[in-house]
């Protein structure tokens, strides 16, 4: 079963994108995270910690490239030029998160595990600065691919 999640904002054109490791920025889950490189959008992806699904991995690829695993605790960040860019996870059926990126935004997606018949299932939903900013004091950033 393929579920779909879309986030509907202004339309501004496609194109792939972009990830970085800025490890300043990243130092910390609680630091001001506001620098977005210019002409960019940002995309933060968490997963709370605990022990529920910990043997699933929450690998999150954009076009089968994938872009970063997000461990119980953990949070990326990743840039992504303007545009609709489609983003998933997958295990035993795969989970997709539908964003329009626009310039100088930052948008959150929680991964979250579900049970599945053979093997958890990891999900993709949109998220918020509130619910990002709860859980900052206890994630830890991942590394992720540079291009």
């Amino acid at each position: 079963m393929k579920s779909h999640v879309i986030l509907t904002l202004v339309a501004i054109g496609c194109a792939t994108s972009a990830v970085a490791q800025d490890a300043p920025e990243i130092a910390a889950a609680g630091a001001a995270m506001s620098d977005i490189p210019e002409g960019k959008g940002k995309i933060i992806f968490f997963r709370k910690g605990g022990l529920m699904g910990a043997a699933i991995s929450c690998a999150v690829h954009e076009k089968e490239e994938k872009l970063t695993s997000l461990p119980p605790g953990k949070f990326a960040v990743v840039y992504a030029e303007p545009g609709i860019h489609e983003y998933s996870v997958k295990s035993e059926a795969t989970d997709t998160l539908r964003l329009e990126i626009e310039p100088g935004e930052t948008y959150y997606s929680k991964c979250s595990i579900s049970m599945g018949i053979m093997a958890g299932r990891p999900n993709l939903s949109p998220s918020d600065k509130s619910t990002f900013d709860a859980m900052s004091a206890k994630l830890k950033p991942v590394e992720i691919k540079t291009e």
